[in-house]
């Protein structure tokens, strides 16, 4: 068969040219390929990503995600300099403004220590230094967080993985799998593959790949929106770096913060609002198909049950300006309506568990021809490379690739 390659990868995001980087450096003599379904690379979660290099403060020590964040980091950075890309080492607080955030502020201080990274506990007065209109009882310093443009490291991935041979294939999106005669035939939107492994890191079509590919497994992707305000141009100064609020422990993303981008910008946001399509990007974008498989999750349902008071608080946010407004007025008291315009969106996967849990860890199964990455949300860009680096070492293990 022409189209015949050793691996294939399923998904351009920073995920997937991670993984084809890290295999291409396992076993150089692979061949392999990167179907992506988009005309571009990195055109979702990556594409939307804020461009934060985490540290790895918040996560339980010993998890995945404080693991690979924290060797992801190192690695992220190295490439930047290797390929003479700009990253700025901003720093962030993290400000606990009420009496009851002040023990998962500990917390968090705890594990920074614990994963071994450089944090800092501040009075008010010392966080005045770093950040002069942010308000707080107490905060901490994350001095090694750092900003970057995702895009930006993607390319040079693709000037890397064209140069050493490896394919690929955009405007290819997965329409079935199937094995026959010890291979695995991928067809496309536009062509056909034969694969003796494949590699899905299809983002949020994740579950729906690994369900083609007859996978074992039992969580679903529910897609939730991230809305993002812009603090305008002549008010940008009022953030020197990256401002966030102390995250709730039950729900697992980081909360409405203010982020400074290396171009110059200053980004408001995140909230996160479950989203009628895959792709929502816009409150109005509905997929019926997909909502309706959203619908009939009884995962779906028991999140429901389980963060209604949060997820309805979320979605007035969404729809209320002064709402949002007021949850950055938390952090910076001086910023006012007037400041922050309408900005973009993102999609985040997140996979949810049937009892309704949401999947706070990464999430990774191999099998013996496949390996499907189920959920791999923040800090997964910062991580990407140390993902790289783990799945290629799973399919060494697994595929018997050298």
């Amino acid at each position: 068969m022409e189209n015949s390659y050793d691996i294939a990868v399923i998904g351009g995001g920073i995920i997937g040219l991670a993984t084809a980087r890290a295999l291409s450096e396992r076993a150089p003599r692979a061949r392999i390929v990167i179907l992506e379904k988009e005309a571009k690379l990195a055109t979702h979660q990556t594409g939307n990503n804020s461009g934060v290099i985490h540290s790895g403060i918040y996560y339980k020590p010993g998890s995945y995600k404080a693991k690979l964040c924290v060797e992801g980091k190192g690695l992220m950075l190295e490439f930047c300099q290797k390929h003479g890309i700009r990253v700025d080492h901003v720093g962030k607080v993290i400000v606990a403004t009420e009496q009851a955030e002040l023990p998962r502020l500990q917390t968090l201080y705890e594990r920074g220590i614990a994963n071994g990274v450089p944090v800092e506990m501040l009075e008010p007065a010392q966080l005045r230094e770093i950040e002069p209109h942010a308000q707080a009882l107490r905060a901490i310093r994350s001095p090694s967080t750092a900003i970057v443009d995702y895009k930006e490291v993607c390319a040079a991935m693709t000037r890397e993985l064209t140069a050493r041979g490896v394919v690929i294939e955009t405007g290819a999106r997965v329409t079935s799998i199937a094995r026959s005669a010890g291979a695995i035939d991928v067809a496309t939107s536009r062509t056909a593959v034969r694969a003796r492994r494949i590699v899905n890191c299809a983002g949020l079509y994740s579950d729906v790949v690994a369900r083609m590919a007859g996978a074992r497994f039992d969580l679903r992707i529910i897609p939730f929106r991230g809305e993002y305000y812009m603090i305008r141009p002549e008010r940008q100064d009022i953030v020197r770096g990256l401002i966030y609020p102390v995250p709730d422990p039950e729900f697992p993303f980081l909360g409405v913060h203010l982020t400074r981008t290396v171009h110059g910008e200053v980004e408001a946001g995140p909230n996160a609002v479950l989203a009628f399509a895959r792709e929502g990007y816009r409150f109005g974008r509905v997929s019926p198909g997909e909502l309706a498989g959203t619908l009939a999750y009884r995962g779906f349902w028991n999140m429901t049950r389980r963060y209604w008071r949060m997820g309805s608080y979320e979605m007035y946010r969404s729809l209320s300006k002064a709402a949002f407004v007021s949850a950055l007025q938390r952090l910076v008291p001086a910023l006012r309506s007037e400041d922050v315009t309408r900005g973009g969106a993102g999609v985040r996967a997140q996979a949810v568990n049937p009892d309704g849990t949401m999947v706070d860890d990464f999430r990774i199964i191999a099998e013996a021809d496949a390996v499907h990455v189920l959920n791999a949300p923040s800090p997964g860009a910062t991580a990407s490379i140390a993902i790289g680096r783990h799945i290629a070492g799973l399919a060494v293990n697994t595929f018997g690739l050298s």
